[in-house]
């Protein structure tokens, strides 16, 4: 079997529509808590914190529209009476922007966003036409968070089907940096809703006016919400054209460097690991960007809101190619698997032991440097002791070795006590795994076979042969097969044995047979017949 063959069999697993499937349910367990801490999408509440700009401040006043503790508490009683000062004919800027304002309040207050009432009464084509060239900038700016508010809802889709995404998108050039933020933080709050709607904005060119906004970020409030819109410009499934996003590529590099203006570099690595998540075009775009070292570094950090997003884009590079794979090595990484699958944090150590299985399934050398990481009796540890989530990624490293080393390797795997932790996961509720666990004892079996070592005396010791028996009752129908052609191949005692081990009565003699082909060969004369004269007894 070619190495490439190989790597499609086992790379991530048992094959690659398993191990992909595996990281899709890995990326939206990771999603769903992302969006839980209200990260997918964000309110903007009347009050803001002051934004630093380069050179100087930009007031709360200023940020907030001229919002102040003493401004008039709005409900949802007041939202007929500003329509109608929306609808008066020949209204000034002034009186715009009053009424505007009222209704921005009304959906910018704490807990239950009134979206509803105010989209019902006909606000949004308004708020739209604001967004219109030649309208007075702090009208934009108003009528951008209002719709900032409403897309952090359940009713994003109205705001893309009224038309607003284009004008948005237009405004991220305005020359007020008030403007171009909220229109930013607005286009991020639709593209976190769903996939429909991130390429909604992608495909009218919301990418590169957003890139020229983090290249050239007026203040640090501007650069970190751009780069917080362009993490959802980057995520979800389906994913993006890779066409679409390659080019924020060079602008994550940047920012990632020590000393940029961004502190808070989270978003940022999201965006990569978003990039990252497909097929080897999408891992070798950010290979060629030249980050992977910068990610390994990240990876000794004491910061596991850095850590994690770093870990998750590492994970995925090594599940590309051998090549991709081992561009990753190259750059240092084995020394930091050793700190992250003890880290503190579990999810840290989930990924882990992810990014271990994913080498574990590369060439026969790449396999040797996670045996010889160190780390593989934490990984047998965990295997046996940890949550189940965790327990599987380590299974799964177990599993690659046992189907893709050589046979030294798989004998090096199976003295570390591999056998046992397989055999462990045989009674678990989980069908999927129990038959990665069944096909790696069967690997090891094979090898024990061809090596004759005692393999099989190994998984009784585990209890490993009544567990295989037992899954002859087994549900699945995979399980069974797999179960009974274990048996059938290690376990059983073929028609031909039994017939040797039938004495013959040789005169007084009676002659215990054994057929020399199921003999392994020794340092010492290999028996190939015993005879013993019970007559003589």
């Amino acid at each position: 079997m070619n190495r490439e063959t190989r790597k499609a069999e086992f790379k991530k697993g048992v094959d690659t529509l398993e191990g992909r499937r595996r990281r899709t349910e890995t990326t939206l367990s990771i999603r769903k808590n992302k969006k839980d801490e209200g990260l997918a999408k964000r309110r903007m509440l009347s009050s803001v914190p002051t934004a630093t700009v380069l050179g100087g401040t930009i007031s709360t006043t200023a940020m907030t529209g001229s919002d102040t503790s003493t401004a008039k508490r709005y409900t949802a009683d007041d939202i007929p009476h500003l329509m109608s000062q929306l609808r008066q004919p020949n209204i000034n800027d002034d009186q715009l922007l009053g009424a505007v304002r009222g209704l921005r309040r009304l959906l910018s207050v704490k807990g239950d966003v009134p979206a509803g009432e105010v989209l019902e009464i006909g606000a949004l084509p308004a708020f739209v036409q604001m967004l219109q060239p030649g309208i007075n900038s702090a009208v934009q700016f108003e009528a951008a968070w209002a719709l900032t508010n409403i897309a952090s809802t359940d009713k994003t889709y109205v705001i893309v089907d009224a038309g607003a995404v284009q004008p948005l998108i237009n405004l991220l050039t305005s020359p007020d940096e008030r403007v171009r933020e909220q229109c930013a933080w607005c286009l991020g709050n639709i593209s976190g809703d769903s996939a429909q709607l991130r390429d909604a904005v992608l495909s009218a060119g919301g990418m590169q006016p957003l890139l020229q906004n983090i290249s050239q970020p007026e203040n640090k409030s501007l650069l970190s919400n751009s780069v917080w819109a362009l993490s959802n410009l980057c995520r979800g499934k389906p994913r993006p054209p890779l066409g679409s996003i390659s080019s924020a590529l060079p602008v994550i590099k940047k920012l990632l460097h020590v000393g940029s203006l961004l502190d808070d570099k989270a978003d940022l690595l999201w965006s990569l690991s978003y990039i990252s998540d497909g097929d080897d075009a999408n891992i070798q775009a950010v290979i060629d960007a030249g980050v992977v070292e910068m990610l390994v570094d990240i990876l000794g950090q004491d910061n596991s809101a850095l850590v994690t997003p770093a870990l998750r884009t590492i994970g995925n590079l090594v599940s590309g190619s051998d090549a991709q794979t081992e561009f990753c090595l190259e750059a240092g990484l084995m020394p930091k698997m050793k700190l992250l699958i003890n880290h503190e944090k579990k999810n840290v150590r989930k990924e882990a032991a992810w990014v271990l299985s994913n080498i574990a399934a590369g060439t026969p050398a790449q396999i040797g440097q996670v045996l010889s990481s160190g780390r593989m009796q934490d990984v047998l540890n965990l295997s046996l002791n940890a949550v189940w989530e965790i327990r599987k990624e380590c299974i799964w490293v177990l599993s690659n070795i046992a189907s893709g080393g050589s046979d030294e390797q798989v004998a090096s795997l199976v003295s570390l006590g591999a056998i046992h932790s397989l055999v462990t996961v045989l009674d678990m509720n989980d069908t999927k795994m129990t038959i990665v666990a069944l096909e790696a004892l069967e690997s090891i079996l094979e090898v024990g076979d061809k090596q004759c070592h005692e393999y099989v005396a190994f998984l009784d010791e585990s209890n490993g042969i009544s567990a295989i028996e037992s899954l002859q009752e087994h549900e699945s129908e995979q399980v069974y097969n797999k179960a009974l052609e274990i048996i059938e191949k290690f376990l059983g005692v073929d028609e031909e044995e039994e017939e040797n081990l039938a004495p013959k009565v040789d005169g007084d003699t009676f002659s215990f047979g054994v057929n020399p082909a199921k003999l392994c060969p020794t340092n010492d004369n290999v028996m190939q017949h015993a005879t013993f004269n019970f007559a003589a007894i």
